[in-house]
C-alpha cells in the first residue's frame, strides 16, 4: 500500500509540475501563516478564503484543495468554513532542524478557472528542548606541569530550539581549580572552555571532577548538566626512591648458582609509564656483570657466577631504578662475600737442593712456602713430615719454612728419600696438602772396595795353555759413580824369588785372572800372591786379597825307578841262595812318580820271566819274592821284567829289568851275566835316555837343593857296602799307597874305573850304618857315593 500510494503522489507531482509550468500566468502570492510547534491536530491557522477574498462556496465549487511539496499534508482546508488546519502535530526540530526560521511551504490548487496560490506556514519554535550533552561525563586530560590560565576546550551542550530558546550560557560547580569561560564561533554557536586558574600536581590530587551545566534562553529557563572528570596526566617530574639508600648483604662463597641475594625496591609518585621502575646495575664491572644479574622488573638481585673468597672478598654494586620517563634514582648495595674453607693449603718451593753430599753437616735441603687462600681459621695452617727422618722442619718467617738435615747422610745406608710434605688448615673440614719431594744423597767416597773373599783359591791344572782364564776375584764397593769403579792389579809378592809377572796376570776392569804360561806342578805345586782392589774417587781408597794358586797335578809323568838303577854295560845281579824258601825277599823295585795323587799310585807287576811261577812281585810295594821253594834243577840264571805302571788316566808306565843268580852260598864268585840279547839292549838303551831326560829337567828345579845337600855331605866321599840279600824294607811306604811318604836320602855309588860313570845302586843314608853296594863288596877298584835326597810329600 505505501509503495502504492508513493508511486500515486509521484505521478500527482509532476502532473502538478507541468500545470505549473504552463499556467504560470495563472500564478498568484498569498500571506504567510504563522503557528507553534508542538500545537494539537486540527488547531487553527488561518482562513483562507478570507485571506484569498473568496466566498466560502466558492472554495468548494472550484475544488480548492492545499498541496505540499514535500508531500507532507501538515495543513488540511476546511472546504465548509476556508479555515486551514493543522491535520497533525508539528515539531519545529523534526521539520527545520537546526534551521532558525522554519517554513513550510504549501499551493492552494483550484479549478475553474485554474489558479493557484502560494502559502507559507512559519513554524515557531518553543522552549521544549533542554541543553543535552552528548556525553553525561565529560573526561579531560591536562598534564600537572600546564601553566595557570591554560584553556581546555570542553564538548559543548546541544539544544535543539533555536532562537532564544537555543543555549546561552554554560556553569560549573564551584571549585578552585578552574573556571568558565564561554566561546562563540562564527556561526554563533557557545562553546565552553576550562580555565586553569591554579596549578595541578598530580601526586596530590591526580583527579578532579565537578559538573558543568548547560543553560537556555527560555523561559522558564531549561539546563543539562555533564560531569566533567579531570585525569590530571603525571609527568616525570618525581624520579624513583629506593627504600633503603644502602643495602648490606652477606652471601657464602659457595652459594649456587641462581641463589637470591638480595631484593632492591624503589617507589615513583609520578604514575603510568613515569611510575614504571627499571631495576639495572650502573657501571657494573665485569666482574659484577659476571657474577650477579638483576630482575629488572622485581628488583632481585641473584647470583650468577660463583664466588670466590680468595678472589673478591666484597662487592659494591650500584642499582639504578630508571621510571618511564627516563628519571632515576640509585642505591648501594654492599655484598660480603663470606669464607669458607674450599681451598686447600698450596705449598710453593723456592729452591731445593738435590743430591747432597753424604758427609755434609746440618744441611738446608729446601725453602719453600705455604698459603691458604681461605681467612681466618680456614687459612691456618700447620706443616709437618713424617716421624722417623733424619731432616726437620724449621719456620723461617711469615709462612716460610726450611727443610733442613738433622744429622749426617750416609748414602750407602739409604740412597734417595722419598717422602711427603703434609700442609693441614684448620677449617671444616679440615683441609690438607701433600707435596712429594724427593732428596736424593750424593756419593763421597768414604767406602773401600770390599773383596768378596778374603783368600781365594784358584785351581790349576798343569800344563795349561797360555792366557788361560784360571779365575777372578771380586769387589764391591758401597759408594756410586767413580767412586765405586773398581780397577784390580797385581801386588809385589813377598817372595822376591816368585816370577809373578810371567806366572799370571789380571784384568784392570774385571778381576779375572789368566795364566801367562804353562804350570808344572812338579816344578811348582803352589804360589800365593795379594790382588789389590782401588776405586777411582779422590782420594782412591783400596783394600787386598790373598790369592793361592793351586797346580793341580796331570798324569804327565811316567814311574821312575830308582832301584834298580838300569845300566846296560854293568847291570845290577841279585843273588838268592837256593836255600831260601818260598817268599824270600829277592829285592825291591822302588820307582817314584813325580805326579801326585792318583796319578802317583804306583802298581807292580811281573811282566817277563825267565821261569813262570818261580817269582813273584807285589803289586802295593815292588817287591820281588820267590814263589816255591829252590831246587836244584832250577837255572842258575833268571830275568825278570817288573812293569811300573801309576794310576793316572791314561795310566803311564816304565818296566826295570832284574837279573837274578841263584848261589848256593854267598861265598861262591860272582858270575857275570851274559850280554843281553839285541833286542833287550835296546830297551835298557832306551831307558837309559829317559832317565838321563827326567834327571836333566828335574835337577833344574832341584839344582838348588841338591847343591846344598851336596855340600853338606861332601865329607862322604866313599863308600863300600856289601848287601845282607835284600832291599831294606823300611825305604819305602808299603801301605798300599806306592809313593814314598816321607824323606829319603840315596847315596849314588860309581866305580872309579867305570867308562861310563853307570849308577850302581841307590842306598839310604842313615847314621851308624855303612853303607853297601849290593851283589858284592869293594874291591881294589876306586869307588864313590854322592848322596841326593828325594823328597814325596
Amino acid at each position: 500500500m505505501e509503495n502504492g500510494g508513493t508511486g500515486t503522489l509521484r505521478i500527482r507531482q509532476v502532473l502538478l509540475l507541468f500545470v505549473l509550468l504552463g499556467m504560470s500566468q495563472a500564478y498568484s502570492g498569498l500571506g504567510l501563516f504563522s503557528v507553534e510547534e508542538e500545537m494539537q491536530s486540527r488547531s487553527f491557522v488561518g482562513n483562507l478564503a478570507k485571506d484569498l477574498g473568496l466566498e466560502v462556496g466558492e472554495l468548494s465549487s472550484r475544488g480548492a484543495r492545499v498541496v505540499s511539496n514535500d508531500n507532507k499534508e501538515c495543513l488540511q482546508l476546511d472546504i465548509n468554513t476556508g479555515d486551514l488546519l493543522l491535520s497533525e502535530t508539528l515539531d519545529r526540530e523534526e521539520l527545520c532542524g537546526s534551521t532558525e526560521q522554519c517554513v513550510l511551504h504549501f499551493q492552494v490548487l483550484m479549478k475553474n478557472p485554474l489558479q493557484f496560490f502560494q502559502i507559507e506556514l512559519q513554524v515557531r519554535d518553543i522552549n521544549d528542548h533542554s541543553p543535552l550533552f552528548m556525553e553525561k561525563e565529560l573526561r579531560l586530560q591536562i598534564p600537572e606541569n600546564s601553566p595557570v590560565g591554560a584553556v581546555f576546550l570542553l564538548e559543548s551542550a546541544k539544544d535543539l530550539d533555536v532562537g532564544i530558546n537555543s543555549l546561552k550560557n554554560y556553569t560549573i560547580s564551584p571549585n578552585s581549580h578552574f573556571h568558565i569561560k564561554i566561546r562563540v564561533d562564527p556561526d554563533n554557536r557557545k562553546y565552553p572552555e576550562l580555565v586553569l586558574d591554579k596549578a595541578l600536581d598530580y601526586e596530590e590530587q591526580p583527579e578532579l571532577s565537578f559538573i558543568l551545566t548547560a543553560l537556555d534562553g527560555g523561559s522558564p529557563p531549561r539546563s543539562g548538566t555533564a560531569l566533567v572528570s579531570v585525569m590530571v596526566v603525571d609527568i616525570n617530574d618525581n624520579s624513583p626512591e629506593f627504600e633503603q639508600p644502602f643495602y648490606d648483604v652477606k652471601i657464602p662463597e659457595n652459594s649456587v648458582l641462581g641463589s637470591l641475594v638480595v631484593t632492591v625496591s624503589a617507589w615513583d609518585l609520578d604514575s603510568g609509564i613515569n611510575a614504571e621502575i627499571s631495576y639495572t646495575f650502573s657501571h657494573a664491572s665485569e666482574d659484577i656483570c659476571k657474577t650477579f644479574e638483576i630482575n629488572k622488573k622485581s628488583g632481585e638481585v641473584s647470583l650468577a657466577g660463583f664466588l670466590d673468597f680468595e678472589l673478591i672478598e666484597s662487592y659494591s654494586i650500584i642499582i639504578q631504578a630508571t621510571d618511564g620517563g627516563g628519571l632515576f634514582g640509585k642505591s648501594t648495595v654492599r655484598i660480603q662475600v663470606t669464607d669458607v674453607n674450599d681451598n686447600v693449603p698450596e705449598v710453593t718451593v723456592s729452591s731445593i737442593t738435590s743430591p747432597i753430599p753424604e758427609n755434609s753437616p746440618e744441611t738446608v735441603v729446601m725453602v719453600f712456602s705455604i698459603r691458604d687462600r681461605d681467612s681466618g681459621d680456614n687459612g691456618r695452617m700447620i706443616c709437618s713430615i713424617p716421624e722417623d727422618l733424619p731432616f726437620k722442619l724449621k719456620p723461617s718467617f711469615k709462612n716460610y719454612y726450611t727443610l733442613e738435615t738433622e744429622r749426617t747422610l750416609d748414602r750407602e745406608s739409604r740412597a734417595e728419600y722419598n717422602f711427603t710434605i703434609t700442609v693441614t688448615d684448620f677449617g671444616t673440614p679440615r683441609l690438607k696438602t701433600e707435596h712429594n719431594i724427593t732428596v736424593r744423597v750424593s756419593d763421597v767416597n768414604d767406602n773401600a772396595p770390599i773383596f768378596t773373599q778374603t783368600s781365594y783359591t784358584l785351581f790349576v791344572r798343569e800344563n795349561n795353555s797360555p792366557a788361560l782364564h784360571i779365575g777372578s776375584v771380586s769387589a764391591t764397593d758401597r759408594d756410586s759413580g767413580t767412586n765405586a769403579q773398581v780397577t784390580y792389579s797385581l801386588l809385589p809378592p813377598q817372595d822376591a824369588h816368585l816370577p809373578l809377572a810371567s806366572l799370571v796376570s789380571i784384568n784392570a776392569d774385571n778381576g779375572h785372572l789368566f795364566a801367562l804360561r804353562a804350570l808344572d806342578y812338579e816344578a811348582l805345586q803352589a804360589f800365593e800372591f795379594r790382588v789389590g782392589a782401588a776405586d777411582a774417587g779422590s782420594p782412591a781408597l783400596s783394600s787386598e786379597a790373598l790369592v793361592r794358586v793351586v797346580v793341580v797335578d796331570d798324569n804327565d809323568n811316567s814311574p821312575f825307578v830308582l832301584y834298580p838303577l838300569q845300566n846296560g854295560s854293568a847291570p845290577c845281579t841279585e843273588l838268592v841262595p837256593r836255600a831260601a824258601e818260598a817268599g824270600y825277599l829277592v829285592t825291591k823295585v822302588v820307582a817314584v812318580d813325580g805326579d801326585s795323587g792318583q796319578n802317583a799310585w804306583l802298581s807292580y807287576q811281573l811282566l817277563k820271566a825267565t821261569e813262570p811261577g818261580l817269582f813273584g812281585v807285589w803289586a802295593h810295594n815292588g817287591e820281588v819274592r820267590t814263589a816255591r821253594l829252590l831246587s836244584d834243577r832250577d837255572a842258575p840264571k833268571h830275568r825278570l821284567v817288573v812293569l811300573v805302571k801309576d794310576n793316572g788316566e791314561p795310566p803311564l808306565s816304565a818296566s826295570v829289568t832284574l837279573h837274578v843268580l841263584l848261589v848256593d852260598g854267598f861265598s861262591q864268585p860272582y858270575l857275570p851275566l851274559p850280554e843281553a840279547a839285541p833286542d833287550e839292549a835296546q830297551a835298557d838303551s832306551l831307558t837309559v835316555y829317559l832317565v838321563i831326560a827326567l834327571a836333566s829337567v828335574s835337577s833344574l828345579f832341584l839344582f838348588s837343593v841338591l847343591l846344598f845337600i851336596a855340600v853338606r855331605l861332601c865329607g862322604r866321599r866313599r863308600a863300600a857296602s856289601v848287601s845282607e840279600g835284600h832291599f831294606p824294607s823300611h825305604l819305602v811306604d808299603v801301605s798300599g799307597t806306592g809313593t814314598l811318604s816321607q824323606s829319603y836320602q840315596f847315596e849314588l855309588c860309581l866305580t872309579g874305573d867305570s867308562g861310563s860313570n853307570e849308577f850302581k845302586f841307590l842306598k839310604p843314608i842313615i847314621p851308624n850304618f855303612p853303607a853297601h853296594c849290593p851283589g858284592r863288596e869293594i874291591e881294589d877298584n876306586p869307588t864313590f857315593c854322592n848322596s841326593f835326597r828325594f823328597s814325596n810329600q
